[in-house]
């Protein structure tokens, strides 16, 4: 049975939080759900698979309190979202990849489109280092958060999401089309990149969590943490520690909030770029 309140207590939502089907409640909720539930890729380094029924996804996100990449946590966020009242439609976007520099296949993320009083709202809470707020689809102006300067620029009948350090050079995250989808359609990716050889997901062990003045993240067998200024800009400080597979238990229980019932096998190797760039 999923419960509605049960996932908002998850976000750490108390009776006094807005739930409304406003900007307010939006904002709020969007980022929530960054700050308690982990971008994370662990079940398929535990030699488990990623499914994409909505019960399982909230049983694994709300019960068992732990996170998932961008299908489980953008799919059962869309699906909270409808079940307050707004009007939200999932899309597929193609990532620019950070290590190969080359855009994933179409579904290959899954990202969201908020309607609100007749404007538009791009929402990701299965991008890792993304934005933190929903970006505004009614402006190519800079939209400032508290983690990074963001825009989204339209090229045709595509849109691209960027990041900036300083508001003169941009770095496109990913691209993306208003054309809405079905949850089903992400299935072939979602496999994808539970195998593929060209999938960051596959090639690292990754589990990633938004702090308020920074982030905290484990890749392989490395902890890594960056603190902000609050104004967008580069980290102020980034720490990296290599830990044991002891440590790596421990710190999923004591910074995420997850504890795995099956071995977890850390990885950490090249990422093979794909042939085509789509």
């Amino acid at each position: 049975m999923m419960d509605v309140r049960r996932y908002l207590l998850r976000l750490g939502c108390s009776g006094s939080c807005p739930c409304s089907p406003t900007l307010e409640t939006l904002r709020f909720l969007h980022l929530q759900h960054l700050l308690t539930v982990p971008f994370e890729d662990l079940t398929i380094h535990t030699g488990e698979r990623v499914r994409l029924e909505l019960p399982l996804l909230y049983d694994k996100i709300v019960l068992k309190r732990r996170g998932g990449f961008c299908y489980e946590n953008n799919g059962l966020f869309s699906w909270l979202l409808s079940q307050l009242g707004f009007k939200v439609e999932v899309l597929s976007a193609q990532v620019r990849n950070r290590f190969t520099g080359v855009f994933g296949p179409p579904f290959d993320h899954m990202i969201m489109m908020v309607t609100l009083d007749g404007e538009r709202w791009l929402c990701d809470v299965g991008f890792g280092a993304g934005f933190q707020l929903p970006l505004s689809l009614e402006t190519e102006s800079p939209q400032t958060q508290s983690h990074g300067l963001y825009r989204v620029r339209g090229h045709g009948n595509l849109f691209f999401m960027e990041e900036s350090d300083d508001g003169a050079s941009w770095v496109e995250q990913y691209k993306f089309s208003l054309q809405p989808c079905q949850r089903e359609d992400f299935k072939a990716m979602c496999e994808y990149h539970q195998s593929s050889i060209s999938s960051i997901f596959f090639c690292k062990t990754l589990c990633t969590l938004l702090l308020p003045r920074g982030r905290i993240t484990l890749m392989g067998r490395k902890l890594i943490t960056t603190q902000l200024s609050g104004e967008p800009g580069p980290p102020v400080k980034t720490t990296k520690t290599d830990l044991s597979d002891e440590e790596i238990t421990e710190i999923l229980r004591e910074e995420f909030g997850i504890v795995l019932m099956s071995t977890l096998i850390s990885k950490d190797t090249d990422i093979v770029p794909p042939s085509v760039n789509y």
